[in-house]
């Protein structure tokens, strides 16, 4: 029953004997109520219309206006009196606090009282104070004896399920304080404990669920049920109608080269994730800075919020390109007024690739320097070898193009050019000191200083062997001498020599012997037409077959390695030819007597040179049948 269906059937000035007014006003006596009982008695029992003449007994006199006014007043006070059940919600206001118990005040004529723990949250602490205002249930109330018995979490719980089922019908959402972790999930308080799936936690799998114990979350219910108390919650129906939200609001304003705010969600190689609300969008590392970036972490940190500008969208794929660069000027803007081709500049190494040198000649602005412009050397050493990140290196400008932000530098271009000073430094015929540096098929290159390089052919390697190969002389990173016989500074040219370090074999050989001469020598090879005789090291000459004596005609006769005398017949030094006889020269009984160069016979020529291979060879030749004389 209503608290105004209780006070219209209250209260029945015609019947008070049978009428249960309600409690007085808290600022009424107790003894007031009954006082007012015996003066409706007394109103009651005059007899309206009762004339003098009736047999009964006068009755009392008439009360006096005064008096009738005052009746009236308190029957309107009790009226106004306030009427309770037990099972109702009404406000109260805390009156005290103590050790046990907190006192409340909740407009009737007593004052009732609560355990003090039922106010006390999760920490132990009560959270209420004298003055505030809370919702208690009424449990039991006795008006005769002015008791009263309260509750206040019987009242919160039914107020948080009423909360709970409109939330639920309306598919609102709450918010609640994750309690604990259990088997499956979280106790998430609602107002009352209520069950969170771990598949509910969050649009993707949480894994630390015991990070979200003690923090307030939203969550929609998915399932109620009143009767067993029981409530299951998803925090993630709830973040996705937040996120659906954020989208909508995201889409209304999103257009390219609108700037925004995000934080960053996620750093890979390539860019940066950011989470733009609603959405996420992809910051690239080359839009992250004007200048070179290694890695996304030297610009922005994980969970940093940032201003970004939007660069592309595809409304079909949900794609977002974002810049970041792009809310600062463009530093090659002015590129072309800075830098013109033969400038010097300073700048700091940046990167160094296999191909060359990049140098930053101001913040969003660099260049590069190609290896082939690090040294005046030939020699292709890695840049690595030469420079370092970090360095700070004074380059020339070769050439800018700030269409395609390209700037051309050289390193060498600022040190001296050792080619123009080569021809008053290095005369022909000058012999110089130098490392191998490369060994090719057809010679070797020998540095002879820094970024000068010359080249020994094959054909002056050796006076007296024919070189195939410089290897055979010669090793890569050996250190020698070198004879310059010619330089080209305008093409960048030098002949070097390394036989010429030893006087030419031949040109000494034709200097003291003669046509005629008779010479000692070590056939080396034969041919159908004849035999080759080696004279000296690096001096062979030919005996035709019709050179010949008769018991040595025909080449098979003679033998490789065995020691024979001849006569010069012919003397070419130009063409390195040497023609010898036999005929007419008197054999030696036994090698070892015979002479390299034993002269003419008629007039022998005084100082020739013996053949170096003779005493070599006495050992070989005395095992040998003496040449028939």
């Amino acid at each position: 029953m209503s608290s105004e269906e209780n006070r219209s059937s209250s209260v029945d000035t015609g019947t008070p004997e049978d009428s249960t007014h309600e409690p007085a006003e808290p600022n009424l006596s107790p003894a007031e109520p009954a006082e007012i009982g015996d003066l409706l008695n007394g109103v009651a029992a005059v007899p309206a219309g009762t004339s003098e003449d009736s047999t009964h007994e006068p009755a009392e006199p008439n009360p006096s206006p005064s008096e009738s006014g005052e009746i009236g007043n308190l029957l309107d006070s009790v009226d106004a009196l306030p009427t309770v059940a037990p099972g109702e919600i009404v406000p109260a206001t805390i009156i005290k606090l103590t050790d046990s118990e907190v006192v409340l005040d909740v407009g009737l004529k007593c004052e009732g009282t609560i355990p003090r723990r039922e106010f006390q949250s999760g920490n132990g602490q009560v959270e209420v104070a004298p003055g505030d205002v809370v919702h208690v249930l009424i449990e039991q109330y006795n008006e005769q004896e002015g008791t009263v018995a309260l509750s206040y979490q019987k009242a919160a719980g039914r107020k948080a399920w009423e909360d709970i089922e409109s939330a639920f019908e309306a598919q609102r959402t709450l918010t609640g304080r994750v309690v604990e972790r259990i088997k499956g999930g979280l106790t998430v308080d609602i107002g009352i404990p209520a069950f969170l799936p771990g598949s509910h936690v969050d649009l993707r799998p949480h894994y630390d669920l015991e990070s979200l114990v003690g923090q307030e979350i939203s969550c929609k219910i998915i399932k109620l049920n009143r009767k067993r108390n029981n409530a299951v919650v998803s925090r993630k129906l709830a973040l996705e109608e937040e996120l659906a939200q954020r989208k909508a609001r995201l889409l209304e304003q999103l257009r390219v080269g609108e700037e925004l705010t995000g934080r960053v969600k996620n750093l890979t190689d390539y860019g940066v994730f950011v989470d733009l609300g609603g959405m996420d969008g992809l910051l690239h590392i080359t839009d992250l800075s004007w200048g070179r970036v290694g890695h996304p972490s030297e610009i922005v940190h994980t969970g940093q919020e940032i201003r970004v500008k939007v660069l592309k969208y595809d409304a079909e794929k949900g794609r977002i390109s974002l810049g970041l660069k792009q809310l600062s000027p463009d530093p090659w803007e002015g590129v072309p007024d800075a830098y013109h081709p033969g400038d010097r500049a300073t700048g700091r190494v940046v990167g160094v690739v296999d191909y060359g040198v990049f140098v930053e000649l101001k913040p969003g602005v660099e260049g590069l320097i190609h290896v082939s412009e690090m040294t005046w050397s030939k020699r292709m050493r890695h840049p690595s070898k030469i420079v370092s990140v970090g360095d700070r290196v004074e380059v020339a400008v070769l050439d800018v193009n700030a269409g395609q932000r390209r700037i051309s530098l050289s390193l060498k271009h600022t040190l001296p050019d050792p080619w123009t000073t080569l021809t008053a430094r290095f005369a022909p015929g000058t012999v110089v000191e130098g490392r191998v540096r490369n060994l090719t098929e057809f010679g070797a290159f020998v540095e002879i200083e820094e970024g000068v390089d010359g080249l020994i052919h094959l054909s002056n390697l050796s006076w007296t062997r024919d070189v195939q190969h410089p290897s055979e002389v010669l090793k890569k990173g050996q250190r020698i001498q070198v004879v310059i016989l010619g330089l080209d500074a305008e093409k960048r040219r030098i002949s070097l020599g390394f036989k010429q370090l030893k006087p030419d074999v031949w040109t000494e050989f034709c200097t003291r012997a003669q046509v005629g001469d008779v010479v000692g020598g070590k056939v080396t090879r034969l041919a159908s037409f004849g035999a080759f005789v080696e004279i000296e090291e690096g001096v062979e000459g030919l005996c035709h077959t019709s050179e010949m004596n008769e018991g040595h005609s025909g080449a098979s006769r003679l033998e490789v390695g065995r020691q024979y005398r001849f006569r010069i017949l012919r003397l070419n030094p130009a063409e390195k030819k040497i023609g010898l006889s036999m005929k007419g020269v008197e054999q030696p009984a036994t090698p070892e007597a015979s002479p390299a160069v034993a002269g003419s016979e008629a007039a022998p020529t005084s100082g020739a040179p013996q053949a170096p291979a003779a005493s070599e060879d006495v050992g070989a030749a005395a095992t040998t049948e003496p040449a028939t004389p």
